[in-house]
């Protein structure tokens, strides 16, 4: 797997004061992990927007900070965006040893066209987005692929059961858990409903039309008869 490099300079400018980086596109970050400090250290914010989506929590990162000699290699665990504008606020790294194992959570990706969406209308939901693996670091798969062409009427599932990693790979995520199914187009229920009730009409006899109802249901000077 090739790693890509962020680079990273120290950080003395702490609490409300990163504001200040922040005008000037500078994101403040910290590291952590592996028995070490944790260090508050700060990033282009331009370099981040381009690697975050690369990489997500499950692909790792050579960190190279300034003025020090070795890499860090690291996994994004938590980054912290604006509820509005959606900018990058602080970004947290997790510093691993690439001889012991992690867990992360790896996205599936549906490929396929399932006939059941293709042929009888229905739409293919998606119940789990990521699954959980455990494996050395470097080891993580990039993503989990799943075929949902088999799916031909809305009955069949695909399940985490199903699910195929490479050797070294242990699967964390429950295999009972739902990944994806076809559900059935609302059209039919609707048409449903409409057949039950002439059924139900066609039982109790031919049904009044409104002004019957309306003659029925009132007596003189408008009031419900009993």
């Amino acid at each position: 797997m090739d790693v890509q490099s962020l680079k990273l300079s120290p950080r003395s400018v702490t609490g409300k004061k990163v504001k200040q980086l922040r005008r000037q596109d500078i994101v403040p970050v910290h590291v952590y992990g592996r028995d070490q400090a944790p260090s508050a250290l700060q990033a282009e914010g331009q370099v981040l927007r381009r690697i975050l989506p690369q990489v997500g929590t499950n692909v790792p990162l050579s960190l190279e900070v300034e003025g020090e000699d070795s890499d860090n290699i690291c996994f994004v665990r938590e980054v912290q965006r604006h509820p509005v504008t959606e900018d990058i606020l602080h970004v947290d790294f997790l510093r691993v040893d690439v001889a012991l194992a992690v867990r992360a959570e790896v996205p599936v990706i549906l490929t396929g066209n399932p006939p059941a969406v293709r042929d009888l209308g229905g739409t293919l939901l998606q119940q789990v987005q990521t699954i959980m693996v455990e494996s050395l670091p470097m080891n993580v798969p990039l993503s989990i692929e799943m075929d949902v062409s088999e799916l031909d009427d809305f009955e069949k599932a695909v399940y985490v059961r199903e699910v195929t990693v490479a050797s070294g790979v242990t699967i964390i995520t429950d295999s009972d858990e739902l990944i994806a199914r076809v559900s059935p187009p609302r059209i039919e229920v609707e048409e449903e409903v409409e057949t039950g009730l002439e059924d139900a009409l066609e039982e109790d006899g031919e049904a009044p039309d409104d002004g019957e109802q309306a003659a029925e249901g009132r007596g003189e000077g408008g009031a419900s008869t009993r």
